[in-house]
């Protein structure tokens, strides 16, 4: 009698649920075409998914890494148009479809005259469709045509479709005819270039750290805000800069100190509006005649070398400190022994760590008071809140921040594949280590699940308090997003001793040889072990020393490859195609002008990791599962159509 009397609000809740879909698919007819379309979908070939990780702010590395399709994009246009034109003309062409919006900036001002542009379209076009019809036919038609621009989308769709039997060239030729003569062909052809780049990657993946050691950070954002479908695991040094953003004191310490230390302020004052003038008259005036040799700066620049240097040694010196005051709040992270400053024997100049004394490389200490070494001098709290008050003011860092959270995860799962930054922290043993988000302990998936909680909310307008965690991700013991056991950037400026330079790895980087700690990490996070592949950056491969990214147990990958220059130069990619998995690895790049004058290029080398007998198809993919589950709506909507629970239109 109960379930009776519920019907009717079950079939209100049922029609609730369809109603949205019913104003996309208005009646029978529409969502039959939408099921066969779906249905179609399912037998194509499974999306080419692209996974990059610390990039570091080698923005013009990664641009080029994009262009070509980490390596892959050359292959096809070698194979479809080489024999068709002579070699000059072909590395021209090569480069048009990996720098198209420079090339054309360059033909604008050598192609002068209307027929030489309209000459070169009908040419090029002809060529760059080529390319497009093959990489489209690997998508629907819906989802290939969401690649091209709004604008100019319906008139691509009609190029797209040329030649037919019906039509002859001159079709074409009146497009381009009419586009010379308004003066916008050669930007038709740039945006043919783009789509060509976007209909090569399905998704790009980024996995962590874009920011710190390399340039340019923010045009490193800048270049990933453009790509049509992007998703991004969070690494510690993004986390950095978020707690930065939102004003976290010692973290903005840590990201002026970094770019003091590779001299890579561009990125601060020109690319987010940060002056750094507060720290260079703190340096003048606290640090006047300090030489600050063991501060020293990596590069060169047009600031003087050793006011870089007093720089970097006051961001520091207030790091320390504020890095002691929030460990001594939190007792529950049990680093007590990370709060080095009042373990300083002045008078000895030596310091304590781990119950050892050591002699220190500098005993110049102008703002520490040794009775309370954690407190800031009224000159350093001038000088840190407003360059705070700049961090927070940046719009284009916030438009950064706001961006790299929404569409970012601690974690994501592709077909068989279980990517993230850094680590499940565990024991020796292999058990889940636990670490406190929000007053809870959290281990495992559960814990992935609970930062990205609390980081989702961050935007929302923090607590100051709460921000301290996003410290603790960045360098805690038990963070995922770091897995040492610390970071000695105290011990590296002022010890020569290197024992006490080490920072110890979490034993996951050692238990992820064994195939039996592997499958634990898999089935945590719902991934089928006799398929599954961890994959991680974090950690650089060391291969000059002979490191594989590939581990023992052959259940996981590491794909930091050192992607900056100044962790290595190499850098990897890991490709998921329908028929295999393969790391690409990339060289040193030398510049966007030598590969456009001169056709420099980085052609990867390729290790396969996995390959499948058959090529996996959409219905495969998890977008196979999610269209079958449309289709499954589609059903029910037809049904109530039929019933006239709901009206068709």
């Amino acid at each position: 009698m109960e379930s009776k009397k519920n019907e009717p609000e079950l079939r209100d809740a049922e029609l609730a649920k369809l109603a949205p879909l019913a104003r996309e698919i208005p009646n029978i007819d529409s969502a039959i075409a939408e099921i066969a379309r779906f249905s179609a979908e399912l037998t194509l070939p499974r999306g080419t998914i692209h996974v990059i990780s610390d990039i570091h702010g080698e923005d013009k590395k990664l641009r080029h890494v994009i262009n070509n399709a980490s390596g892959t994009l050359r292959p096809l246009v070698e194979r479809l148009l080489k024999d068709r034109m002579p070699p000059e003309q072909f590395q021209e062409f090569l480069t048009l479809v990996f720098y198209p919006a420079e090339v054309i900036g360059r033909l604008e001002q050598t192609l002068q005259s209307k027929q030489e542009r309209k000459d070169y379209a009908m040419r090029t076009l002809d060529n760059l469709f080529h390319i497009v019809r093959v990489l489209a036919a690997r998508r629907s038609l819906k989802h290939s045509m969401r690649i091209f621009p709004a604008e100019y989308r319906e008139l691509l769709a009609e190029i797209l479709h040329e030649p037919s039997t019906e039509r002859d060239w001159s079709y074409v030729d009146a497009i381009v005819d009419e586009l010379t003569c308004r003066g916008r062909i050669l930007h038709l052809i740039h945006l043919t270039g783009r789509v060509i780049r976007n209909l090569a990657i399905d998704e790009l993946i980024i996995g962590g750290d874009c920011w710190d050691r390399g340039s340019r950070g923010d045009r490193v954002m800048d270049y990933l805000m453009q790509q049509p479908n992007i998703s991004f695991v969070w690494g510690n040094h993004d986390v950095a800069w978020l707690g930065a953003c939102l004003g976290h004191h010692a973290l903005i310490c840590q990201v002026l100190r970094i770019s003091l230390r590779y001299r890579r302020l561009m990125q601060l004052e020109e690319g987010y509006g940060i002056p750094v003038q507060p720290l260079d008259l703190l340096a003048r005036t606290v640090y006047a005649n300090d030489p600050a040799i063991h501060f020293e700066t990596k590069g060169t620049g047009m600031r003087e070398k050793s006011m870089m240097a007093r720089m970097q040694k006051a961001a520091a010196i207030m790091q320390f400190k504020l890095e002691g005051q929030m460990i001594a709040r939190h007792p529950e992270w049990e680093m007590e022994h990370r709060r080095l400053l009042h373990r300083i024997n002045y008078q000895a100049g030596t310091i304590e760590i781990d119950g050892i004394s050591y002699p220190l490389l500098d005993v110049n200490f102008p703002t520490i008071d040794p009775v309370n070494p954690y407190e800031l001098t009224s000159d350093e709290r001038t000088c840190l809140e407003r360059i705070r008050s700049s961090f927070m003011a940046s719009q284009k860092l916030w438009d950064h921040m706001r961006w790299m959270v929404s569409h970012g995860r601690m974690y994501l799962r592709r077909e068989e594949h279980l990517i993230f930054h850094g680590c499940v922290t565990v024991d020796q043993q292999g058990e889940f280590l636990p670490m406190p988000v929000d007053g809870q302990p959290y281990s495992g998936r559960a814990l992935f699940d609970a930062i990205e909680r609390f980081v989702h909310r961050l935007l929302d307008g923090p607590v100051h308090e709460e921000l301290d965690l996003l410290w603790y991700l960045w360098s805690g013991p038990h963070s995922p997003l770091f897995g040492k056991d610390r970071i000695t950037t105290l011990e590296r400026d002022l010890i020569s001793d290197p024992r006490t330079h080490i920072e110890t790895k979490n034993p996951y980087f050692r238990l992820i040889h064994e195939p039996w700690f592997c499958d634990k990490i898999l089935s945590e996070f719902g991934v089928d072990p006799a398929q599954g592949l961890i994959v991680n950056g974090h950690v650089p491969v060391e291969v000059e020393k002979g490191e594989s990214p590939l581990k023992r147990s052959g259940k996981a990958i590491t794909i930091d490859g050192a992607f900056s220059e100044a962790y290595g130069d190499h850098g990897f990619t890991l490709v998921l195609e329908p028929h295999r998995t393969f790391l690409a690895k990339h060289h040193h790049f030398e510049s966007v002008e030598a590969a456009i004058n001169k056709g420099a290029d980085i052609i990867p080398s390729i290790t396969v990791v996995r390959e499948w007998e058959k090529p996996k198809r959409v219905a495969d993919s998890q977008r196979g599962r999610y269209l079958r589950q449309v289709i499954s709506l589609l059903e029910e909507l037809i049904q109530a159509y039929r019933s006239n629970d709901l009206p068709q239109r």
